[in-house]
């Protein structure tokens, strides 16, 4: 009869306990993880709305406001004309200094897709270019879902390279053959893997851009790529289709 009151009366310190423990958990979360917690709650790392599902540092001149909605607007037709639609709807989250972009999570890279939701821009990826081909990893994964892990990383990278018309790796849309890199040596399949090759030469993007121009254009162009995605969701393989 006695252990119930004893219970009630522990139950205030219990959810006390409780509450801070999952204060802490989210704490290092945030510490853990800046880029996520960036996503959620853009605002609470300095960053504004500049219009709907885009977000910048505060102070920007009206020339680096006007510069960064034509590079999201460019980056965003970009993608919806070459998937005819768009099925994701990624934040992008932009930054003109080094240190909004430290802040928010970023490293060295020019721009980086973040779990799907959104799309962290540095000082350097303030481009049309950058944006779209980010923009366009965000794309393929949601319209593949699950099935995101039968993509070899090689296809995907390539694949963000034709859809962005990055003309660092791909010769202009009027060429013959718009490959720079023809070269056939086997292609990264893993993230890591794609990471430590890039690293060292950059010009794998070129490679990979090749291999996806060239399939692409052998079956129907940008139709192509949205019937793989079909299949692919229909539970085929994708050696099945791509000779990588």
């Amino acid at each position: 009869m006695t252990a119930r009151p004893r219970l009630r009366r522990r139950w205030p310190w219990l959810s006390a306990g409780l509450a801070v423990l999952m204060l802490a958990v989210g704490a290092a979360l945030v510490l853990a993880f800046p880029s996520i917690a960036a996503t959620g709650c853009p605002r609470c790392y300095g960053l504004i709305a500049v219009q709907d599902g885009l977000y910048a540092e505060r102070g920007l001149s009206n020339a680096e406001r006007r510069r960064l909605v034509e590079v999201y607007r460019d980056a965003n037709q970009r993608v919806d004309g070459f998937y005819a639609g768009r099925e994701s709807a990624p934040v992008v989250l932009a930054c003109f200094t080094a240190s909004c972009y430290k802040r928010i999570g970023g490293g060295g890279e020019r721009g980086i897709a973040v779990r799907n939701q959104a799309v962290m821009l540095s000082p350097r990826g303030i481009d049309p270019v950058i944006a779209a081909h980010e923009l366009a990893h965000v794309e393929l994964h949601v319209r593949l879902g699950a099935r995101r892990d039968e993509i070899p990383q090689w296809f995907d990278e390539g694949l963000a390279v034709l859809v962005s018309d990055d003309a660092r790796y791909l010769l202009p849309p009027t060429a013959e053959d718009r490959c720079r890199d023809t070269s056939s040596e086997s292609l990264p399949r893993t993230l890591n893997a794609w990471l430590r090759a890039a690293s060292g030469d950059e010009q794998v993007y070129a490679r990979a851009a090749c291999r996806v121009y060239r399939w692409a254009d052998a079956h129907g162009g940008q139709q192509a790529v949205l019937d793989l995605v079909d299949r692919l969701n229909r539970g085929d393989r994708f050696a099945t289709h791509v000779d990588g």
